[in-house]
């Protein structure tokens, strides 16, 4: 006789999952495949195609558990039961007297340590007195208490900001005259835009929404996506099936980025509403993104996530208001800023590494010199307050757009080296900004929120390039500008040449 391994009831209609053996009910394993793509004992990949019918013989209905079917067993069941139920309420009291042992021993702790902080006070006091005391009797002026230089607060420790230093002046000495990329898209291109693919049903559809992706800079069809279901998924487009699924979060994820390339192994890094950021690596024996690290170094939920042009930091923007910085070699904390006067709602970092922008609720960005970890300007829009939802900075080094007011029918375009909003792009009554993302040539920029998606010339023409309808949350540039990415619900769509 079989039973279903998720409800333990002998199946109606029993299936085999070919790749573990499982046994299964055929109508909730196919409603779990629908929702997850994974086997739900082993929790590897699985498809409709992977479950076999069995043909049981003969097919009848199934026969009554043979429990509980006389009072002798429910009796027995009973005590089994109460048994139970005694052991538990045992073993809850002697819990109960250790944490009570627990805290009279730490209460008495701090009872004496207060004792010798009085004590040792009260000795202080009179040294000073009986000083004074032989100080007058003997005509010397008192001198005052000298205080010690204090270190800088909460510095950014010297290996983090030598990483940093050594990047900026790579990246710096090579950007003015650097040359683009042989066969990237140009502004006529763009122009040209039109629907290439729309795939639907991504991520569960209670609760909906994808909130966050990524495309992959090794392999153009590949994408990552961060939703409202707790989850994080790998898609390739190309094949339309879902590559990985990583789990852990227990809210909603707000952010999703990937470290590929450099020395280390392939990264997903996540930030979620349940106050963490989780970073799963690739392991090419199993073919498949393991746990690495869980950051818990904020209290409020994590609202920004961004990676280090160097790719071997990760900074956190939090809306329990400060920012941290994570090594991605070591997965350790090196740096958590104290708190700023409001709560953060986006990170963006600076295209030369030294610079990380941080969107706030009073409708300004502060500019952070992550050497030092103190705030070299803070650029604020006119008008009422509101908070920043995106920020993004130009791979020309000088500009860096953000959302333009309280409304989100504007975005400003910043010249960093004026601190001052030299532009303004309008997009329309009706729209608000969720995300912006200036491709890699800096010659246009998206702009992806409620009422559709846009691409701008970033310059004195202010051109509107292209455009499309329909809610998007967030945006992405395909490989060489060729292409254009949104999530929108639980659908990602992608328009190109």
């Amino acid at each position: 006789m079989f039973f279903c391994a998720i409800s333990g009831e002998v199946p109606t209609d029993p299936v085999v999952a070919q790749p573990s053996g499982h046994v299964y009910e055929r109508r909730l394993i196919e409603k779990y495949i629908a929702e997850n793509g994974a086997d739900p004992i082993t929790g590897g990949k699985l498809e409709l195609s992977d479950i076999i019918t069995v043909k049981a013989n003969p097919s009848s209905a199934p026969p009554r558990p043979p429990n509980f079917t006389s009072v002798p067993a429910i009796l027995n069941a009973l005590q089994n039961e109460w048994d139970a139920l005694v052991l538990e309420t045992f073993t809850l009291r002697q819990q109960y007297n250790a944490t009570r042992q627990e805290l009279s021993h730490a209460l008495y702790q701090q009872d004496a340590a207060t004792r010798v902080v009085a004590r040792l006070l009260k000795e202080r006091d009179n040294a000073r007195e009986a000083l004074a005391n032989v100080q007058s009797s003997m005509g010397i002026a008192p001198v005052d208490d000298v205080e010690m230089d204090a270190e800088p607060a909460n510095p950014v420790p010297e290996d983090t900001a030598a990483i940093v230093e050594a990047t900026l002046n790579d990246l710096s000495a090579t950007r003015k005259r650097r040359k683009m990329v042989e066969g990237y898209a140009t502004v006529d291109t763009v122009r040209s835009f039109e629907p290439k693919q729309s795939i639907p049903s991504l991520h569960a559809s209670s609760p909906a929404g994808i909130n966050s992706i990524v495309v992959s800079s090794e392999s153009p069809d590949v994408f990552i996506t961060g939703g409202n279901d707790k989850t994080v998924q790998v898609y390739d487009a190309s094949t339309q099936k879902v590559l990985h699924t990583l789990k852990g979060h227990t809210k909603k994820v707000h952010h999703v980025a990937w470290r590929e390339g450099g020395d280390g192994i392939p990264l997903i890094i996540s930030a979620s509403a349940d106050k963490t950021s989780r970073v799963w690596g690739y392991d090419e024996s199993s073919s498949a993104y393991a746990p690495k690290q869980t950051f818990k170094t904020h209290k409020g939920e994590v609202v920004g996530l961004g990676i280090h042009p160097s790719k071997r930091l990760v900074a956190l923007a939090s809306a329990d208001k400060t920012f941290s910085l994570h090594d991605l070699s070591t997965f350790q904390t090196v740096y958590h800023s104290d708190q700023f006067d409001t709560p953060f709602h986006s990170l963006a970092f600076h295209p030369d590494g030294h610079f990380l922008g941080l969107g706030k609720s009073n409708g300004a960005v502060v500019i952070i010199d992550i050497r030092t970890g103190s705030a070299a300007a803070e650029l604020a829009a006119d008008g009422e307050a509101f908070s920043v939802e995106a920020v993004t900075f130009s791979e020309n080094g000088w500009q860096m757009a953000a959302p333009g007011s309280a409304e989100g029918e504007t975005v400003a375009l910043w010249d960093l080296r004026k601190q001052k909003a030299t532009m303004g792009l309008d997009l329309g009554g009706g729209f608000k900004v969720k995300s912006l993302s200036f491709d890699y040539s800096a010659a246009w920029i998206g702009v992806g929120g409620i009422g559709g998606l846009k691409l701008f010339a970033p310059n004195k023409t202010k051109e509107e390039l292209w455009s499309t309808d329909g809610d998007v949350t967030d945006i992405a540039f395909g490989h060489l500008g060729k292409s254009v990415w949104a999530a929108g619900g639980r659908e990602v769509r992608i328009w190109g040449a």
